[in-house]
């Protein structure tokens, strides 16, 4: 699912593109079990990955990562595991602890550039979060957005219930709808309508002015300059295009690159209902949604 590539991070451990830290796994089988010691890890909020990747937890030793081993969460969010047997004297000299994600199976040692959670040790104890500089550094409290409801890549007027453009019109003229931070390397935004109950892509995109990366759904005529869709073609199994979009939901996801799920990743900054007797053509806003995965890593 992840990117294999090493990635970067310098000064105090925040991420950048001029310096790659190298990585070493602890492969050394004659060391006595007495050299080792046990790192427990407790995090909440994570999702299943499916078969195709899986999460790996990595310490930053004198600017190197060591790995911790793997693990994957089930469908009630339970990990495989929470204890991993590192060697004592890289747990006694990290200074980070940082979660990515990782193809499974991985011919790479080194961390993807899919970094989710990360945190500094304190004494025993680090406190992991998605807005370390180490993770997406951005706890995206500043996030806010706005959307249309709209069918302007086809000719008719009467399904413009039946589109989702991500913009602002409240001035008279299409103007950006979206307060999103610029994610790092790794990360993509994607938008997204929940149809009777099925959430369906608009296509992802990294900034909130500019056409997405998809117009899978929509007609032939060229869409606004914004991230959006309209949903005239190609209905997935069990709906059918077009359709009345109001009474569903309107979603802004982070999703790691590449991505193995055709759901919404657990990270999802912005959502918000879309009412049913919503105006069409009119500038209508989405929530913030902030409950991101958190945890403890202690050593």
């Amino acid at each position: 699912m992840k990117i294999r590539n090493k990635f970067y991070y310098a000064g105090l451990f925040l991420l950048a593109s001029a310096a790659a830290f190298t990585s070493c796994k602890d492969d050394d089988d004659s060391n006595p079990v007495s050299s080792n010691g046990n790192l427990e890890l407790s995090i909440t909020g994570l999702e299943d990955l499916g078969t195709t990747a899986t999460y790996e937890g990595w310490l930053i030793v004198d600017g190197s990562a060591v790995s911790t081993g793997i693990f994957s969460i089930d469908g009630s969010g339970k990990m495989s595991t929470n204890s991993f047997t590192v060697s004592k004297s890289d747990l006694e000299s990290a200074s980070t602890f940082v979660l990515t994600i990782e193809p499974l199976p991985d011919s790479d040692p080194t961390p993807s550039k899919v970094h989710i959670l990360a945190g500094d040790f304190n004494s025993e104890t680090a406190s992991l979060t998605i807005d370390h500089g180490a993770a997406l550094n951005n706890d995206f409290t500043s996030a806010a957005g706005r959307f249309i409801l709209a069918t302007p890549t086809d000719d008719s007027t009467n399904n413009e219930e039946s589109g989702i453009w991500f913009l602002d019109n409240s001035s008279g003229s299409p103007a950006v709808g979206l307060t999103l931070p610029t994610l790092p390397e790794g990360w993509t935004y994607e938008g997204w309508a929940v149809i009777d109950g099925t959430p369906v892509s608009t296509g992802t995109f990294t900034m909130a002015s500019g056409v997405d990366a998809s117009d899978f759904f929509s007609g032939t005529n060229a869409g606004p300059p914004f991230p959006g869709e309209d949903f005239l073609l190609n209905a997935p199994t069990g709906l059918t295009f077009p359709t009345d979009i109001r009474g569903g939901k309107a979603v802004i996801s982070i999703e790691p690159v590449p991505d193995n799920s055709a759901n919404p990743f657990v990270l999802k900054p912005l959502v918000g209902d879309i009412d049913a007797a919503a105006a069409v053509h009119t500038a209508l806003s989405i929530g913030q949604n902030l409950a991101f995965p958190t945890g403890i890593a202690k050593r």
